[in-house]
């Protein structure tokens, strides 16, 4: 689970503020009809400790190094609850792949080098101007969470 976006400042998990984010996460989901079931408390354990992007894959993996039980289903149902808690936002790698956000200060888009295959995310004020751009344009508004461009950075355009 490496993070190998473009020094973006992150959220350190052990702040106040991300500590705070999971608090009472279990009556939520209580509150939300789910049950709080040792893989729920594992994978919100998991993602307490993660910074920036992280695959479902990796997450489930990472969970079965705690809690061998723990199911696929169980990651993406409880997945989709905590994206509508605003804990995770979930968008698409280059390769189409889904991946979650943990802590998702703002929502952004990624550039992607098809020849070093280094990954950045692209900067807030840069997103708005695209997507400002698309609608001037098109009529068409964006998610920028699933946005990924391919093409060549600096260093390989040459």
């Amino acid at each position: 689970m490496t993070d190998q976006l473009a020094p973006q400042p992150e959220q350190d998990p052990s702040s106040n503020a991300a500590a705070g984010a999971w608090d009472g996460i279990a009556e939520r989901l209580r509150a939300g009809g789910l049950r709080w079931t040792p893989q729920r408390r594992t994978l919100v354990e998991v993602l307490r400790a993660c910074k920036g992007h992280v695959t479902a894959t990796e997450l489930i993996g990472l969970c079965r190094e705690r809690d061998a039980t723990t199911t696929p289903s169980t990651v993406y149902r409880t997945l989709d609850v905590l994206e509508e808690f605003g804990l995770v936002k979930h968008g698409h790698g280059h390769d189409g792949r889904e991946e979650y956000h943990v802590l998702p200060e703002q929502i952004h888009g990624h550039l992607y080098c098809e020849a070093c295959g280094a990954v950045w995310e692209i900067r807030p004020e840069t997103g708005a101007v695209i997507v400002a751009a698309l609608e001037a344009d098109l009529g068409f508004v964006i998610d920028l969470s699933h946005v990924t461009m391919a093409g060549r950075c600096e260093g390989c355009r040459d």
